[in-house]
């Protein structure tokens, strides 16, 4: 039997019709009903291919040029080495129609729900410059400290790609400035292959509505060198810097932040309002990168959860209590659960500072807490959770099931776990009412969903 079953051979050049778009957004075109995915190609276009891959089932290709172009082909900002921003080549209806799609395609296929309602993305009316908050990694080329992103899949920092569209542009300019500052006083750049050297990363956080800015500057070193300098001219430039932050990672590992964090000028705080609550966020708080779009995302998860003000509502995965003080201003009482101790702490300090006394915040596994919560009685009518991109625990999802709430908002930043979980809840018990996707993160492939059951 032959091994190879595929109608096409790597390195072969073909011609293609693209029909369709994956979820990363590369175009599928079909060879005798075998597809083959193309990065930077639309759905109409026709085009020369080369095969760089061929599989038993499916093969990847690379564009060579285009024979029929789209018209929601638009001109990209930049050329995406860094694979951050891989949608920028098609038009913004364009984006939101293939986030509609992954999101109606996931609760078909995945949850078997496609007779729920998806309703129309809500999209950003300019979708560029929305992110407040940037981790920039810091290299050497020809004896100068360079900033940028990595190059795909690969530790290869892409000079200047800091100045990225999605960023809120005061920290592109924060981000030269360090830059320069370290060029100008000999700040030596990390090197990870012998983890030597000092600046490793810029962090740079931004408050929305309070036009606030942190500084985080990640060493290898317990000593920042140069601090005066760095203080003095950062301040003299930046108006609205609040925060100089120095925090210590000497590990060789890909994980940014280190253990020891010190403020070494300002507050450990910055601020930022979304609707009428003041958050308070540290250097290593969770905190949704595009402030604009997450008001929409918890109004909606508000207007699902249907709150009056005898309900008991618990959080969980609650982070610095963000969904949490929202719910807090219709409710009896919340209870916000998460792991991170530091985040609970952030949360317990935004509640007192927006003088919310009707919720409490616990730290541990929300998985554990919750059975501990409903032995000692506590029956919630109303569950909210934004977990991670991995989803829900299967014990969490049990202990939800067991708590019997009138309600659940399940929020969601990626659509396959949370059909998946989706459809477990459903075998609990609970019906899924409708779903509403938010475009969170424009120019990218990820998609934020808001979802909502009744038992």
């Amino acid at each position: 039997m032959p091994k190879h079953t595929a109608p096409v051979k790597k390195n072969e050049i073909i011609s293609l019709h693209f029909e369709d778009l994956t979820h990363e957004g590369s175009g599928v075109g079909k060879i005798d009903g075998y597809p083959l995915f193309v990065p930077q190609a639309l759905p109409g276009e026709e085009g020369r291919v080369k095969v760089v891959k061929a599989n038993k089932n499916f093969g990847f290709g690379k564009l060579l040029e285009l024979t029929k172009e789209s018209p929601e082909r638009i001109e990209p900002v930049c050329d995406d080495k860094c694979n951050g921003c891989g949608l920028q080549h098609m038009s913004y209806n364009l984006q939101l129609e293939m986030k509609q799609n992954q999101v109606k395609n996931a609760m078909k296929k995945i949850a078997h729900l496609d007779h729920v309602p998806v309703h129309p993305i809500i999209g950003m009316d300019k979708p560029m410059h929305y992110r407040n908050k940037v981790q920039i990694p810091v290299g050497e080329k020809n004896g100068k400290l360079i900033t940028g992103f990595y190059q795909k899949r690969s530790h290869h920092i892409i000079e200047n790609t800091e100045t990225c569209v999605t960023h809120n542009e005061v920290i592109n300019e924060v981000v030269k400035a360090v830059r320069d500052i370290s060029n100008r006083y000999g700040i030596k750049p990390y090197n990870e292959k012998d983890h030597r050297g000092v600046l490793r990363h810029i962090m740079v956080r931004t408050g929305g509505k309070t036009k606030d800015v942190m500084v985080v500057l990640v060493t290898r070193t317990n000593k920042l060198p140069h601090k005066e300098e760095l203080i003095n001219e950062l301040t003299a430039q930046f108006p609205h810097l609040k925060s100089i932050v120095h925090n210590v990672n000497s590990k060789q590992t890909n994980v940014i932040l280190g253990d020891k964090t010190e403020v070494v000028w300002g507050d450990a705080y910055i601020h930022d309002k979304i609707g009428d609550i003041t958050f308070a966020i540290s250097a290593k708080s969770f905190y949704q990168v595009n402030p604009s779009q997450t008001k929409k995302l918890y109004n909606k998860a508000l207007e699902y959860a249907a709150i009056d003000h005898n309900d008991l509502v618990i959080d969980a995965y609650c982070g610095i209590g963000t969904i949490s003080l929202f719910l807090a201003q219709k409710a009896k009482k919340v209870y916000g659960v998460e792991v991170v101790p530091e985040a609970i702490s952030d949360a317990k300090k935004n509640a007192k500072m927006n003088g919310i006394t009707n919720a409490e915040f616990f730290v541990g596994e929300a998985e554990k807490v919750m059975p501990w919560w409903k032995a000692q009685g506590l029956n919630p009518d109303v569950i909210v959770v934004d977990p991670p991109r991995k989803g829900c625990d299967e014990e969490l999802l049990q202990a939800m099931i067991e708590m019997q709430p009138k309600r659940i908002v399940y929020v969601s930043c990626n659509p396959s776990t949370l059909a998946r979980d989706l459809r477990i809840l459903e075998d609990g018990g609970f019906q899924t009412q409708e779903v509403q996707p938010v475009d969170m993160f424009p120019l990218t492939p990820h998609i934020e969903s808001v979802c909502w059951l009744e038992r």
